[in-house]
């Protein structure tokens, strides 16, 4: 047996019996979705998961750092699915991170290190995480990431308590939820024996009980200490912005040119379901080339045959096997292979199995067409260090694969900075579709094409930071009564650069279809003063912002 030291991730599912009680079969196909989530989280992050059973996940981090970053990415990805679905039927994870010694059998890992890291995950709040003091002491100066102590904690099987911090989650509006601060225990001394502690306890107890000492033992359980937290001035799942973006680009002194749109509006897409006929035309990933492929040589072929693909638009078909078992595996091999060799780290699914769809996952969302506007209004020369809401080795990434590739190129961006990109693809729209597929997947929500080849084609600010997408009608710092005026007005303001700002009373106020991004916030925090008081910016264009 090998003993090492390593970041411990645990991770299960809130209320996931009653959730199965209620709907097994809906609750098992969610959990294959929310699992593929997890699996490419914690893949991308250098993580490697060494044990599962029903809903819980183990992994195994050589980072720290990586450990919470991955588990702040799941966290706000799977949120973010959950607003499809009523409170009631929304699946959050918890998630415990620790660093331990372990020993490592047979890929399996055991020892107290996965112990506190369950019990960890235990503490944690309902879409929440909780880490132990060595995990803290390692990010909190790597990650903008926000803490509340909440002390030291007797978790079940475990000798002596364990010190645990909570992470502070991002809200949609950029600001951070306040963990609900578990009451610590009280340490003894140093130096006391072991049995004094406890004896201690129990005879104060008694006495208390004989002197009527109930009531202020009951106010004492149900007193809370407030927490110690690091601040931060940005969200937990991205890294400051660099703050010397690009200067806006001005527009020419002639008329406003009008806004020039790609792809034709047409009807809501189709959807598909298991079971569903196959229809090779909107099997989502791949590449048109493909469909087209699939369509003249897959769809006419007899029995037994299948069709494997992942998110990333890798794909293997099988015709003519002697099974329906040996058609499946080898359209998962195939793809699996060419996924390998590419070093994409997401897993192939079927898709099809003969002519029937089985894939659970449906399609993708995606947002309404036209998928890209082009606006000399807002569009600017394209800089990776402008891009919002990305980490660092994105932007190392985008600045080695999307900047020297081939038209046609676009980069797909989604609310918790999940982000995709192609190059060399044979047209726009198929460029856009299949980034905003993949991006749509992994969110859980439509993304935006933020850039197509060497421009921004959407309003990116330089002013301030931008922290998430922003959605009017959800939207809690504007006053319920107007937020539907609010999107209404926006969604009609098509050309051109946007502004909101709220003041105290949130009341908002609009700048619409300014010629800079200067304009729309003067316009905005002006038509907001008229209505409020300390008015201020919360978003332009299609961010939510907050300061540098």
């Amino acid at each position: 047996m090998k003993r090492k030291i390593a970041a411990i991730f645990a991770a299960d599912i809130a209320g996931y019996s009653r959730l199965v009680a209620e709907d097994e079969e809906e609750t098992l196909r969610r959990l294959a979705s929310y699992r593929q989530v997890t699996d490419d989280f914690i893949a991308k992050g250098g993580g490697r998961i060494f044990n599962t059973a029903g809903d819980a996940v183990l992994a195994e981090f050589p980072s720290a750092v990586e450990a919470v970053r991955c588990a702040i990415d799941i966290q706000e990805s799977l949120r973010t699915r959950n607003m499809a679905y009523p409170p009631s039927r929304q699946m959050s994870f918890r998630i415990g991170i620790t660093i331990g010694d372990v020993v490592e059998r047979d890929g399996d890992l055991l020892g107290d290190g996965v112990n506190i890291a369950a019990r960890l995950e235990g503490l944690a709040e309902v879409g929440g995480i909780c880490v132990s003091r060595a995990v803290h002491e390692q990010v909190a100066n790597k990650l903008s990431v926000q803490f509340a102590d909440i002390g030291a904690q007797e978790v079940k099987n475990i000798p002596t308590p364990v010190h645990a911090y909570m992470v502070a989650m991002r809200r949609e509006d950029g600001s951070y939820a306040t963990p609900q601060v578990k009451k610590p225990i009280k340490v003894p001394p140093p130096g006391a024996p072991a049995w004094m502690w406890p004896a201690g306890i129990t005879l104060v107890l008694l006495a208390a009980i004989g002197v009527g000492g109930f009531l202020a033992y009951t106010k004492l359980e149900t007193s809370a200490n407030k927490p110690a937290v690091v601040a931060s001035s940005v969200p937990a799942s991205a890294p400051l912005v660099s703050a010397s973006p690009a200067p806006l680009v001005a527009p020419a002194p002639s008329a406003k040119p009008a806004p020039t749109l790609v792809a034709p509006a047409s009807p809501p897409p189709p959807s598909i379901a298991s079971g569903d006929k196959l229809a090779t035309d909107i099997i989502p990933f791949v590449s048109d080339r493909t469909r087209n492929v699939l369509a003249t040589e897959y769809a006419p072929a007899n029995d037994f045959k299948a069709i494997a693909l992942n998110i990333n638009g890798f794909v293997g078909s099988s015709v003519a096997q002697p099974s329906e078992d040996a058609a499946k595996t080898s359209a998962l091999e195939q793809c699996q292979k060419r996924a390998d060799n590419a070093g994409s780290p997401r897993k192939c699914e079927l898709y099809a199995v003969g002519n029937t769809v089985v894939y659970a996952h449906g399609l993708p969302p995606v947002p309404p067409l036209p998928w890209v506007k082009r606006d000399a209004l807002v569009e600017k020369p394209y800089a990776t260090k402008d891009v919002p809401l990305l980490r660092e080795a994105a932007r190392a990434r985008l600045d080695s694969l999307f900047v020297p590739g081939r038209k046609t190129r676009t980069i797909a961006l989604g609310p918790g900075g999940h982000y995709f990109f192609n190059a060399g693809i044979d047209s726009l729209e198929e460029s856009a579709r299949r980034n905003l597929q993949a991006c749509g997947a992994v969110a859980g929500v439509p993304c935006t094409i933020v850039a197509v080849d060497d421009v921004f084609v959407v309003p990116v600010p330089a002013t301030v930071r931008v922290t998430g997408f922003f959605k009017a009608a959800d939207s809690s710092v504007i006053t319920p009564g107007e937020r539907s005026d609010v999107a209404r007005r926006l969604a009609d303001a098509t050309a051109g650069w946007n502004a909101v700002a709220v003041g105290t009373q949130g009341r908002p106020g609009l700048g619409l279809k300014a010629e800079n991004e200067q304009s729309a916030v003067n316009a905005a925090l002006a038509d907001c003063a008229r209505r409020d008081s300390d008015c201020h910016v919360i978003a332009i264009g299609p961010f939510t912002v907050g300061p540098n």
